[in-house]
């Protein structure tokens, strides 16, 4: 069923919007706020302000764009670059109202296992395990579209819309917990670090994830875990809207969360805080858009 729709300024807003270009817009007055305690303020400032001009731009053009490619191409492009954007504008801010929190969740996971889990799951370490964990930690990033392409030519351009919020309401969730609970991650944090004696070794996608660790990773954006928690939702999507993608994606989802852990890149706190907001954000979403559809969003025929 096609969604209600919201005009303003002549512009078609949908839940996607109001999440991820909302969500970017509260992330950069958040910034003006704090630009005090920010490294590079003007810069951070800056930046938002060109993805939000540039996201209403494509919401100009979408207005009038008729092929259903390009459509497809614009749309998915214009919101999941502006997640990435979301995931760099909340890290810059993570340390606004609170310090780094690894120190805590090194002494629960001590407490709750009575071990250190970085430290356990350093005796799995093997070249073909490595590479494949490595392998599924980098195909998450082609997984984002394709699936999106696969639900969009499949089940329609509302299908799409429903993938689209789903992932930009678990991105903003993610931004936020940044924020309130800032924790720099296993490479980034030195006791941490010092736990990690086993050498990881591996191959190409080894290089490819380390390539990202190095070049796009900073220190923070560690929980919730992006990576298990977008990962959860599009793993129901594939079942809400392909059926067989569920089954398909099952070994490398769950591959997946452990790889989290495995590679260094998150304490195991981050992954179950992910898959658990992950699961919150499954339930409260389509609470979300049943309140969207009550509203009148025009008269009658105002919709193409």
């Amino acid at each position: 069923m096609e969604k209600k729709r919201l005009f303003l300024a002549g512009l078609e807003i949908r839940p996607t919007d109001v999440v991820t270009l909302g969500g970017l817009i509260f992330l950069t007055l958040l910034a003006v706020a704090f630009n005090e305690r920010l490294n590079r303020p003007a810069v951070v400032i800056g930046t938002n302000l060109l993805f939000i001009a540039l996201y209403v731009g494509t919401l100009a053009v979408l207005r009038r764009l008729r092929p259903k490619g390009l459509r497809f191409l614009l749309r998915t492009g214009s919101v999941q670059l502006t997640f990435l954007q979301i995931y760099l504008s909340s890290n810059n801010l993570q340390l606004v109202f609170f310090s780094w929190q690894d120190d805590r969740v090194l002494a629960w996971e001590q407490a709750i296992f009575g071990f250190q889990p970085l430290v356990a799951i350093q005796k799995l370490y093997s070249l073909p395990l490595t590479e494949w964990m490595f392998f599924v930690y980098v195909v998450y990033v082609v997984i984002y579209p394709v699936l999106g392409a696969i639900i969009f030519f499949k089940r329609g351009e509302e299908a799409n819309e429903d993938y689209l919020f789903h992932l930009g309401l678990i991105n903003l969730v993610c931004g936020l917990g940044f924020i309130l609970f800032p924790v720099a991650s296993p490479m980034h944090w030195e006791k941490a670090r010092a736990l990690l004696t086993a050498p990881l070794t591996s191959g190409p996608f080894g290089f490819l994830a380390e390539w990202i660790r190095a070049h796009i990773h900073t220190a923070g954006g560690s929980i919730p875990s992006p990576h298990c928690a977008v990962a959860t939702v599009m793993w129901f999507m594939s079942r809400k809207y392909t059926r067989r993608g569920f089954f398909l994606l099952a070994p490398v989802m769950i591959s997946l969360y452990i790889s989290t852990v495995y590679g260094r890149f998150h304490y195991i706190s981050d992954m179950v805080v992910g898959i658990a907001a992950a699961l919150l954000v499954l339930l409260a979403a389509p609470a979300l858009e049943r309140a969207w559809d009550r509203r009148r969003t025009g008269p009658p025929g105002d919709a193409p």
